[in-house]
């Protein structure tokens, strides 16, 4: 029997043992025993449970049968040089193996999100250090990604001259935006969002919170401010949700499309002021960088009337300038849907 199948079955006997007790079983040195460790781990045959000093080594059975000697979480900070987000997710998969147990589905959307959000502070924030946290509690899947750097709302809002670290958050929920747009296609931070049950973006004092499940999307100023950004993902350890399905839903999937992110959905209330959307202003900093897309779905839900001005900019100027986007309405009130109506029946006519 060869080294590695000795080491292999020892490990596979024992269930559980350490790279000193089969060094001594084995008489082999303990260099060469962690070489063939390293490559079963690889393989998928043993897992590394604990750190450099107290770490030992597990077969699967043994986990299988005994799942409480897995960790619940693994955290660690990292220099941000030279950072790769892949070799992180690698990490945290040797070291976290609960990952790897999670449904193909729920580990694609994790590693799709995991690496988008890690991306965003390595080459955004500026910051010296990066955080992370990745833990499976309670039948929930979470992740948290945190800088100490120039933070997310500030970088747009200053990228972009925008006015306020609202407008940004705003820019943000379109989708498309980033600040390197050489670089970068700015969907990441939005199908992040759009695949978490629960998704949260903290930065300087101000939290952009997204849950799915309710669809209930909030901006708001907290309390406690600390400097750079602080990501929190959640989603259920078993969703049956699927990356594809949150790709497709922003996809303009007809013909002579090609199939790229042509879609986007507006969510008019967080653009009020004082609870009624009435001014054309508001209609233009909605519209804002719109153009890219083809098909705009707005989103009415807790908007009780829009105005006059307001729908003659979207439904009029902007429909004028730009005929080959669709815009589709959704939650839309007696009153939102009168005003509506009219200003697309008086744009008709003045063509």
């Amino acid at each position: 029997m060869k080294n590695k199948e000795k080491i292999l079955d020892i490990i596979r006997q024992q269930g559980k043992t350490t790279s000193s007790e089969i060094t001594s079983r084995l008489n082999i040195s303990r260099q060469y025993v962690n070489l063939v460790i390293s490559e079963l781990i690889a393989e998928k045959q043993v897992l590394k449970i604990g750190g450099t000093r107290n770490a030992f080594y597990v077969s699967l059975l043994f986990v299988k049968e005994h799942p409480e000697i897995l960790p619940s979480i693994f955290k660690k900070t990292f220099k941000n040089q030279l950072l790769e987000e892949h070799e992180v997710i690698v990490e945290i998969e040797e070291k976290f193996p609960q990952i790897l147990n999670l449904p193909e589905n729920v580990r694609s959307i994790f590693i799709f999100a995991f690496s988008e959000m890690f991306n965003n502070a390595i080459e955004h924030s500026q910051s010296k250090n990066i955080s992370i946290e990745v833990a499976i509690r309670d039948g929930k899947l979470s992740f948290m990604v945190l800088d100490s750097g120039v933070g997310a709302f500030r970088n747009i809002m200053k990228k972009k001259g925008l006015h306020s670290e609202v407008e940004a958050v705003q820019d943000l929920l379109k989708g498309k935006t980033t600040t390197m747009p050489k670089s970068h296609s700015g969907e990441g931070i939005f199908f992040t969002s759009k695949s978490a049950d629960l998704f949260i973006l903290d930065s300087f004092g101000y939290q952009l919170a997204l849950n799915t499940k309710v669809e209930n999307v909030a901006i708001k100023n907290v309390s406690i401010i600390k400097r750079g950004t602080k990501v929190i993902f959640e989603i259920d350890a078993n969703s049956e949700r699927h990356l594809n399905q949150v790709f497709k839903k922003y996809t303009n999937l007809s013909e002579e499309s090609d199939y790229g992110f042509d879609k986007t959905e507006i969510r008019v209330k967080l653009y009020t002021m004082g609870g009624v959307h009435i001014s054309r202003s508001q209609a233009r900093r909605i519209l804002s960088g719109l153009e890219k897309f083809k098909i705009i779905l707005l989103d009415f839900e807790n908007v009780p009337v829009v105005g006059q001005a307001f729908a003659d900019e979207v439904y009029r100027v902007f429909h004028y300038k730009y005929p080959d986007i669709k815009i589709e309405e959704k939650n839309m009130s007696e009153g939102v849907r009168f005003m509506i109506e009219r200003a697309k029946n008086e744009a008709k006519n003045n063509n």
